[in-house]
């Protein structure tokens, strides 16, 4: 299972209206909210269904050099 963070940049197998596939991850949990980085539209999707969109992740906002 990928863990996912709040600052992470994903793309989706399918693009938003707008013609952006680049989104923000704003939440994790059961539910993400997610803001595309395009229009800047915010989602609230279940986990399940999030999981299934995304194709990769662009980037990783991970907190190991927090201490440094």
């Amino acid at each position: 299972m990928i863990k996912y963070n709040v600052g992470d940049i994903v793309k989706t197998r399918k693009p938003h209206p707008c013609g952006g596939d680049e989104w923000e991850v704003m939440r994790t949990g059961v539910d993400f909210r997610i803001r595309c980085n395009k229009c800047g539209r915010v989602l609230m999707l279940p986990r399940p269904k999030f999981e299934k969109s995304v194709k990769k992740i662009i980037y990783s906002n991970t907190d190991d050099n927090a201490n440094d």
